[in-house]
């Protein structure tokens, strides 16, 4: 016979606890994970307690290692939950289920659960934000915002909600209705970074450059207490602005400073390293050697294969930085794909190895395999997962790879490309200077150099 629950969380789900003394720690889990604060990471304390949710949130923590090694920590506390969960609630059931189907590496199984969730119990924002993160990773920008959007009757109160229903706008490329969501998280609680990311996002994809750098350094005050990769990659977006608006100094300066060496092992921090610093060389920004040093953690992630977004920046960051370790990772990359789950098997194998072939060849100097093997992989790119902007780093390799072939046709297919992002990028210095220098070795004149840049 199911046991009743004992308690209720701070959102009012109800939880069957073995020892209410782990009620705090399991408020800690939930209100830290859907507000991005590593206080999420305080269930580990009541790791001894066996109720199945307590031991399904710990296994949800060991997952989002990123790493070989998830799996296999977060079994143990998987089976306590299993054990206990005929004595648990149909939503802690589900949430287990789920928990399970991303250890097996069925997403789509993962994904179908807290979407059930969602529906069921609106209010489990802590399962609607892991869905999103599954949908997020396999390209289903829908799938985000279709959770969100079913939690929104009955949790309008979360301001976390929003940021999150903001985000699914956002990658949806809805942006009028991404920056009204994330303005009202941002005013119910102003430290609400996922709702900060979300409008720099909006920002950054309508080219308001200017107006985005100073919106997200006038919020960055709040960014603390939070998870490593939530305050990373919210400097990775200033960043970018940086970058965009031809503040080299300042762009390396938060790179040294807010974005590589708060946690150098986990998996979120590589990737932005990894993709800022091959955003500072595309844009003409000597990184000196930064490579060598964030090449020695990368060399530790050769046979991870957690997600194909995640091995293709750590095979780039590995040629970049001259390790022989590439060539190991480019091979088991292809070794892996076509044994990888079924739910992720066509991103692996269609998208992935094409576009890794193409990363190793652009770092290497052989810039025609580059652009064969990015040139396949960009109309699918959306299937490995990862932002708008994260994403546009490989298009940005790709292009680096037409200019540097040099013939015409490769520099009139750049042309194509770069004039469309400076109409929708106006402000951006870096962009007007890359598409005057193809102008020029087209023969055309430097059309931006007689507009100025926006006040």
């Amino acid at each position: 016979m199911r046991s009743a629950p004992s308690a209720t969380d701070s959102l009012g789900n109800p939880v069957t606890l073995a020892d209410t003394a782990s009620l705090p720690r399991i408020d800690d889990f939930v209100e830290g994970f859907i507000s991005c604060e590593a206080r999420a990471a305080e269930v580990l304390a009541a790791a001894e307690d066996p109720s199945p949710i307590v031991q399904a949130y710990c296994a949800t923590l060991h997952l989002f290692a990123e790493s070989r090694d998830a799996v296999a920590d977060a079994r143990p506390f998987l089976a306590r939950a299993r054990a206990g969960a005929a004595q648990a609630t149909s939503r802690e059931q589900r949430y287990i289920a789920a928990i399970e189907a991303w250890a097996e590496g069925d997403i789509a199984r993962a994904i179908a659960l807290h979407h059930a969730q969602a529906r069921e119990h609106p209010r489990d924002l802590a399962s609607l934000k892991l869905g999103q993160y599954h949908c997020f990773n396999t390209g289903d920008c829908p799938g985000m915002l279709r959770l969100a959007l079913a939690a929104l009757p009955a949790a309008a109160d979360v301001p976390y909600l929003h940021g999150m229903l903001a985000f699914g706008y956002e990658q949806c490329h809805l942006m009028r209705e991404a920056e009204a969501s994330a303005r009202r998280a941002i005013a119910m609680e102003r430290k609400e970074p996922w709702a900060h990311h979300a409008l720099g996002h909006v920002m950054l994809t309508e080219g308001r450059l200017s107006e985005g750098l100073d919106f997200m350094q006038g919020v960055s005050d709040t960014w603390v207490g939070l998870n490593s990769f939530m305050v990373t990659h919210n400097w990775w977006h200033v960043a970018l602005f940086l970058i965009d608006l031809g503040r080299d100094a300042e762009a390396l300066a938060v790179y040294d400073e807010r974005v590589w060496g708060v946690v150098k092992d986990y998996s979120q921090d590589q990737i932005g390293a990894v993709s800022l610093l091959a955003r500072f060389e595309l844009a003409g920004i000597d990184v000196g050697t930064r490579w060598q040093d964030l090449g020695g953690y990368l060399a530790q992630r050769l046979d991870d294969h957690v997600l194909p977004f995640l091995d293709l920046q750590y095979l780039y960051g590995l040629a970049r930085a001259g390790r022989p370790e590439a060539d190991m990772l480019l091979r088991h990359i292809d070794a892996f794909a076509p044994q990888a789950p079924a739910s992720t098997r066509a991103a692996w194998t269609r998208v992935c190895v094409p576009a890794a072939h193409g990363l190793l060849a652009h770092a290497r100097g052989d810039f025609a395999a580059a652009a064969e093997g990015l040139g396949i992989a960009l109309p699918r790119l959306v299937e490995i997962g990862g932002s708008h902007a994260q994403r546009d780093l490989f298009e940005q390799v790709y292009l680096d790879a037409l200019i540097r072939i040099g013939s015409e046709s490769a520099l009139a297919g750049a042309q194509g490309i770069l004039q469309q992002q400076v109409n929708g990028q106006a402000e951006s210095l870096r962009l007007r200077r890359q598409a005057d220098a193809v102008h020029a070795r087209l023969g055309l004149p430097a059309f931006s150099a007689g507009r100025p840049a926006p006040a």
